[in-house]
Formats: C-alpha cells, sequence, structure tokens
C-alpha cells in the first residue's frame, strides 16, 4: 500500500513581507512531508508554529520531524492543539501549541506556546505501541492502524489506581488497590483512521530516527538542500546542549 500524498502548497507569503526562511525546516525525503509541508498540512497556525519551532531550534539541522494535531470536543466547543517533535543531533525539541478564545464571538483569540529541548543523551526510553487489525490474516504488507510513542527522559512516572479485585463478581470484601507506573514524558497516539496511513507511518521513521541518535548508531543524515554547505557539527557538550526554552 503507497502512504505517499499529495505535496501540499508552500506558505504563501504576506503582502509587504519577503518569504520566511527557516534554516533548519528541510525535506526529508523518507517521510511524508517536510517539516514546513508538515504544519501547512495540519494548517493550525503554520507560519506562527514554524516561526517557534525554528526559534526553537538555534540553528541545528531537523534529522527527523512528527507532526501531531489533535482535536477534542468540549460540549459545544471545537478545541485543538498541535504537539511537533523535532530531532537534530543532539537534541530533542518539543513545541506545543494551543490556542483558547477570550471571548464568545471567538473575535478575540491567544495562543499558548511552550518549547521544551531535551539533549538525546538524557533520553531513558523510547516506548512504541503497534495495532493491527485482523491479526489472524496478517500479511507483510498490512499497514498499523494505530501506532502510540512513549518518550520519557526526565525520570516522571505516572501512577494509575484502582480498586483490586479477585475475580469473584459476588465478593465484597475489600481487596485493596492495585495499579500500574508508567514512566513518560510524552505520549502521542497516531491512528491511521483519524490522522491517515501517512501518518502512522511518519511516526514510526521519527521513532526509528530517534532509537539510533538515542543508542549512537547510524542515524539519517540532515538533510541541506541543493547549493547548500553543511552546518558546523555542534559539540555534544557544548553550553548549548542543557539550554531550555521556556515561552
Amino acid at each position: 500500500m503507497s502512504f505517499q500524498q499529495p505535496t501540499p502548497k508552500p506558505l504563501a507569503p504576506v503582502p509587504g513581507r519577503p518569504a520566511a526562511h527557516h534554516p533548519g525546516l528541510h525535506d526529508h525525503s523518507a517521510q511524508g512531508h517536510s517539516l514546513e509541508g508538515a504544519l501547512q498540512q495540519a494548517g493550525f497556525y503554520p507560519r506562527l508554529v514554524a516561526d517557534v519551532v525554528a526559534d526553537a531550534l538555534d540553528g541545528r539541522d531537523c534529522v527527523a520531524h512528527l507532526v501531531h494535531l489533535e482535536t477534542h470536543f468540549d460540549r459545544a466547543e471545537v478545541r485543538r492543539h498541535i504537539t511537533v517533535l523535532v530531532l537534530t543531533e543532539d537534541m530533542l525539541v518539543i513545541t506545543h501549541v494551543d490556542d483558547q478564545q477570550l471571548d464568545e464571538a471567538g473575535e478575540q483569540t491567544v495562543a499558548q506556546v511552550s518549547t521544551e529541548s531535551v539533549p538525546v543523551t538524557q533520553i531513558r526510553s523510547v516506548v512504541l505501541s503497534y495495532v493491527y487489525a485482523q491479526p489472524q490474516d496478517y500479511k507483510a504488507s498490512d499497514p498499523v492502524r494505530e501506532l502510540t510513542l512513549s518518550i520519557a527522559w526526565s525520570g516522571g512516572q505516572r501512577l494509575d489506581m484502582g480498586p483490586a479485585s479477585c475475580g469473584d463478581p459476588q465478593c465484597e470484601a475489600d481487596h485493596g488497590y492495585s495499579g500500574t507506573i508508567a514512566q513518560e514524558d510524552i505520549v502521542l497516539r497516531i491512528s491511521a483512521e483519524a490522522d491517515g496511513l501517512q501518518a502512522v507511518q511518519d511516526a514510526k521513521l521519527f521513532a526509528r530516527a530517534l532509537r539510533a541518535v538515542n543508542t549512537g548508531s547510524a542515524a539519517p543524515a540532515p538533510h541541506t538542500g541543493p547549493g547548500l554547505p553543511p552546518r558546523p557539527r555542534i559539540s555534544m557538550f557544548g553550553n548549548r546542549l542543557s539550554r531550555g526554552h521556556q515561552r
């Protein structure tokens, strides 16, 4: 099954303003879209998000990227927010943008932006969970229907608790509580039904690149584009390594 999608149109220039060029937002032919193309495809303040991501990259080249747009329905209100993961040779840059209406008419809106830069040497685990449909009929060409990407770096843990049970539906005794502990800092769920098969494939490629950089194995080289000289490699132990970007 082909995962190729139509090439998105570039961001339209704003009258009176030169077209924005972001050094770190390059094309990656293995993925469905370039980073800027993926932001345009998501359609959630693409110019704003592109500027924020480019600022957070501090001139680093993008090795791989993942753009995930989520939509939630809160009663009569539709809420959307976007998460952008950008992997460089030494950093994982996470950008999250949400918006909020200040009045009922929706004429006054603010965007809330947060970015975080995590050295890849601090990433503790990369977990992928897959969902396949009709596993009894599985073939090597069958696509993944759903994928959950979990990345942990700070040691933070999520605890899910609930009443314990002995399995007897008639038992009324107190068996205490049971639960699970999951180590995670960010979790993204990508579904073929909601996001498309290409989005699932892009998430797999991003996780593969992240594992390669994190474990020190061969990783995809950043694409600098024709005619552009390669950027100087940033030391893994430079002062900028642990610099955060908090807005």
